[in-house]
């Protein structure tokens, strides 16, 4: 089925922008210096950027459901359908495993959004990137980081994914082209626009051509950073160079304890992609099939060398901002409402009305998702800790002089490394 079109849906409330033309202005060459363009030289336009809410994208679903014809092949609705209960199976048992001692420090669990990571990621190639937040570890899951290399991560052991040292909050996989986790709101969208910008530079400079088109690039972030000025930032300069990049709002409509309604001036997000000249999109992320949908459009867009698109899922997240978290702020109302609208229970009941698979069949896959998260968990106990010489990898250039002494020990081992703190 052909992606819907945004620029073939009826839009809502479009907003002029200023453009300097349809091309994008030619990416600077390494080393090159910048010169100011001639005042006269500047051929402005207004052309007409557009916010759009998915649900008028809905004419050939809605067509197609009418004919009694499912939206998704049987191949697609189970790789979904697995996708998602192993996201959520797999932070259920980090629930488990938190509580029991098992991992430490502060763990965000993804349970209710899997309708965002699996509809976006499993429609991207190996080459993608994906860029992440501290509520990362479906995020590696959906781009094919095994199991049990994420939970050793969780862990602190070596056999992480990071080798222990990246824990819940910094999950990266070099090979799957996973750039990170990062902990501060809005930290991980710049990097990710320099994914898209050396992605760009790739294909149009360096001639290294892909056959289907421009490298992807996803960053996910949350309502919570549409505030902050790296989000400003990244969507003006994506837009000047039409990278091929797509914002995914997970606005799951609480940053930690702060109602989004609450926190800006005007709640839908994705109206702030026009005012860059970008398609703004707003979609029910309890819908996979809906995300799918906007997802594939958005993509495709960015692969073409289209440029970027802001995409909010509207989304919730049924346990609290982390297992810290005891959740009294959220009205019980409220959390028995999404929860009712489950998007794994949903996308079940959709599979099995469209006879795209038997409730046996779904039954297996949940038994083989049990099974694999099962054994990352006795994999990851029983891997060993990192070893005492990892210790200073990767936070020090040359840590002789800063972490290690001139006896070569480690300067933290010093019982007089911390003397006098307490004055200071």
């Amino acid at each position: 089925m052909a992606a819907a079109s945004f620029t073939a849906a009826k839009f809502l409330a479009p907003v002029a922008a200023r453009s300097g033309g349809d091309r994008a202005p030619p990416l600077p060459a390494i080393g090159a210096a910048s010169a100011r363009p001639r005042r006269g030289a500047q051929q402005t336009r207004l052309r007409t950027a557009l916010a759009v809410s998915s649900d008028v994208l809905a004419g050939n679903k809605a067509a197609q459901a009418a004919a009694g014809e499912p939206v998704v092949t049987r191949e697609e609705a189970l790789e979904v359908y697995e996708d998602m209960v192993l996201g959520r199976v797999f932070e259920d048992m980090c629930a488990q495993m938190y509580y029991r001692g098992k991992m430490f420090g502060f763990v965000h669990l993804y349970n209710g959004q899997e309708a965002v990571s699996t509809g976006f990621i499993k429609l991207l190639n190996q080459a993608d990137c994906v860029v992440s937040t501290y509520r990362d570890h479906v995020h590696a899951l959906s781009k094919g980081v095994p199991a049990r290399s994420v939970m050793a991560e969780l862990f602190g052991k070596a056999t992480g994914c990071c080798r222990g040292q990246g824990g819940s909050m910094h999950m990266f996989s070099a090979p799957h082209n996973l750039l990170g986790g990062f902990a501060f709101i809005g930290e991980g969208i710049p990097v990710a626009t320099g994914a898209a910008f050396a992605a760009k530079y790739r294909h149009e400079v360096l001639k290294q051509s892909s056959p289907d088109g421009l490298d992807v690039t996803l960053a996910f972030f949350g309502d919570g950073t549409c505030n902050n000025g790296q989000f400003f930032e990244c969507l003006n300069m994506a837009q000047l160079w039409k990278l091929p990049i797509v914002f995914v709002v997970e606005n799951n409509l609480w940053a930690i304890g702060m109602s989004h309604l609450r926190a800006t001036s005007d709640p839908e997000i994705y109206k702030k992609g026009p005012a860059f000249g970008m398609p703004g999109v707003h979609v029910d992320g309890m819908d996979v099939l809906k995300v799918r949908e906007v997802a594939k459009e958005a993509i495709q867009r960015a692969r073409r060398g289209e440029g970027p698109t802001l995409v909010e899922c509207e989304t919730y997240r049924f346990r609290g901002h982390s297992l810290a978290d005891p959740d009294e702020l959220r009205k019980p109302d409220e959390k028995s409402h999404y929860a009712a609208r489950d998007p794994i229970t949903a996308l079940k009941k959709y599979i099995i009305e469209y006879n795209l698979a038997t409730e046996s069949e779904l039954k297996s896959i949940e038994k083989k998702i049990d099974d694999i998260v099962e054994e990352a968990v006795e994999f990851a106990d029983a891997s060993p800790h990192p070893p005492r010489s990892q210790l200073l990898e990767n936070v020090f250039a040359d840590p002789k002089g800063f972490g290690i002494g001139p006896d070569g020990k480690y300067r933290c081992e010093d019982p007089k490394f911390t003397q006098g703190t307490a004055q200071v």
